[in-house]
């Protein structure tokens, strides 16, 4: 498995955000635009067409962005385009091993150990005359008393 994203993948990454940004900048303007010019209806057709370019233009991108940068981000089968398990494992490696340190830090800043809290192996020792198990270091049994 690879631990490094392909420069083609971070390409990827980056223009989908870059379409998205544009998306989201072109709807954002229809709102924009509006509020300007509340109450003037000169031009009214040429607007509302300029408006609507706007609004679906910068919706499709965003949308688009936004696959492009998911399918940059986890790779073709690490987002589901392709369906090849072993392919999306290794795609997803460095997401992976990137949350295990990120909840590995979590825990060391709270002071919580790791492995902390297991249990030590406790050694019994079982009474011949009444089958009471005792702790190993007890020289008579619990229960009857007798020497073990």
């Amino acid at each position: 498995m690879t631990k490094q994203i392909s420069g083609e993948r971070k390409t990827a990454y980056y223009f989908g955000i870059g379409l998205t940004v544009i998306g989201g900048l072109m709807f954002f303007s229809v709102f924009v635009t509006a509020a300007m010019n509340f109450g003037d209806f000169s031009n009214f057709e040429s607007n509302a067409r300029s408006s609507m370019f706007r609004g679906v233009g910068g919706m499709a991108l965003l949308i688009v962005g936004n696959i492009i940068r998911s399918i940059g981000a986890r790779g073709l089968a690490g987002s589901g385009v392709v369906l090849n398990p072993q392919q999306a494992r290794s795609e997803l490696e460095p997401y992976s091993r990137m949350a295990g340190g990120m909840v590995k830090d979590a825990l060391e800043e709270a002071e919580v150990e790791l492995g902390a809290g297991k249990p030590e192996r406790v050694v019994m020792l079982k009474c011949r005359e009444c089958g009471k198990l005792n702790e190993e270091d007890s020289k008579f049994c619990q229960e009857c008393g007798k020497p073990i």
